[in-house]
């Protein structure tokens, strides 16, 4: 058996831990720059506010519906879900942490459990220790699991937010139940072509011929065919190192100077040299790309993008925002109005593995530059050394006019309890 934990509404969630008082009122955070709604309580929900609506024009609606705005605060939401994470290790010696706020466990040799119990010891041990509400599915494949959590978020009152599979007569009930184009892994464009061929729920999808799935799409969906036939096909997945990094930001206003967009690009090259360096790996090649606001549809619009080949592997931010700076000299034009732009570094091989060349390697002195960089911002605080070239007082110019405090994160925001 499988249990997939998920984390309900949880951006919203983690501001209502610290401000009760906003329990069972409409909460919407906003994307990076307070661009658009990224997320919804149920309540807002209920009222209309669409995934991904633009701020600008939902503003009035907000206030006509007393509806709470908030800027993402994406360093209270990690250490948020850290703790539910950890706390959610304790349950299985398998577990496979999916998203933020999602999470599988392998519940294999808990026969003799009462799984219902266990997923509510679950969700009562991670509401007491964090605040946060989460819904449990529990069933014997992980594309089951996941369908369980979506009846029991679907019906909370008739599940206490915690369903498990046990039947087949309850596996074919909600296969019945589940839309086609709602299947986990699916997709729209595969719902599409499904609903071509008269497809329309998830039991249809599990009645299809292996060969015809196979056809005319991938193993991976043949796979999470039979995994929805009750057939143990996808397993807990061991976190590996990814195979690319990327820092991309929109700007919070429109650069058309080359030393500002420069400063960006450098910070976003910073930040994708320490995600490289915590999994002790080099990168072989960058893409940096640059674009105008396409929503100014009155003034004239460009973007490129550039991938350069680097002359030897690094994760050394020095000579990685060297390179990142090359590439941008090379795509940048003058007299346009740049809104965003990214850093994508790609090739990775193992730190220790590195393949030293006659006439030109990375800097041996700074991997131990790198390294105590690393200890004292870690120790200290994001960002506290930088590289002269970036921008000494923040690292992401980004608006954040209703940004929460960092509660668990920032010294000076942690609430102060008077007694």
């Amino acid at each position: 058996m499988f249990a997939l934990i998920d984390c309900n509404n949880f951006y919203a969630s983690c501001e209502r831990v610290f401000r009760p008082d906003l329990i069972g009122k409409p909460i919407v955070v906003l994307s990076n720059n307070d661009g658009c709604v990224i997320a919804r309580s149920n309540e807002a929900k209920t009222l209309g506010v669409p995934m991904g609506a633009l701020a600008f024009e939902y503003e009035s609606f907000f206030i006509q519906n007393g509806i709470h705005v908030f800027s993402a605060n994406f360093a209270l939401y990690g250490d948020m879900s850290h703790r539910v994470m950890t706390i959610l290790q304790e349950y299985s010696p398998e577990c496979e942490i999916y998203s933020i706020d999602e999470a599988f466990l392998n519940l294999n040799g808990f026969k003799h459990y009462n799984l219902q119990e266990y997923g509510l010891e679950i969700q009562k041990r991670v509401r007491k220790s964090t605040g946060i509400p989460i819904s449990v599915g529990i069933a014997p494949t992980k594309a089951l699991a996941k369908l369980a959590n979506r009846i029991a978020k679907k019906y909370p009152i008739r599940t206490t937010n915690s369903y498990v599979m046990h039947s087949e007569e309850q596996r074919i009930k909600a296969l019945k139940w589940l839309k086609i184009e709602d299947i986990w892994g699916i997709g729209r464009k595969h719902s599409i072509k499904l609903r071509e061929v008269g497809v329309k729920t998830a039991y249809d999808f599990t009645l299809l011929n292996d060969s015809w799935v196979k056809r005319n799409f991938s193993i991976v969906e043949l796979r999470l065919k039979h995994d929805l036939m009750g057939v143990q096909t996808l397993k807990i997945e061991d976190v590996k190192p990814k195979k690319n990094i990327a820092t991309t930001r929109s700007f919070e206003r429109n650069l058309t100077e080359l030393k500002d967009i420069k400063e960006r690009i450098t910070t976003f090259a910073v930040s994708c040299s320490e995600k490289l360096r915590q999994q002790h790996s080099v990168c072989t090649s960058i893409m940096v790309f640059i674009r105008t606001n396409y929503h100014r549809e009155e003034l004239e619009q460009y973007q490129n993008n550039i991938i350069l080949r680097l002359p030897f592997p690094t994760n050394s931010s020095i000579e990685l925002a060297k390179f990142a700076n090359q590439a941008l000299e090379l795509i940048f034009k003058p007299n346009f109005a740049y809104k965003k732009a990214g850093v994508i570094i790609m090739g990775f091989k193992p730190e220790d593995e590195i393949q030293l060349s006659l006439f030109e390697n990375s800097n041996p002195k700074h991997h131990f530059l790198m390294k105590t960089m690393d200890q004292i911002n870690n120790s200290l605080g994001q960002q506290k050394i930088k590289l002269a070239s970036q921008d000494l007082k923040k690292m992401w110019k980004m608006k954040q006019a209703r940004l929460s405090p960092r509660y668990t994160t920032k010294l000076s925001d942690i609430i102060i309890v008077k007694c």
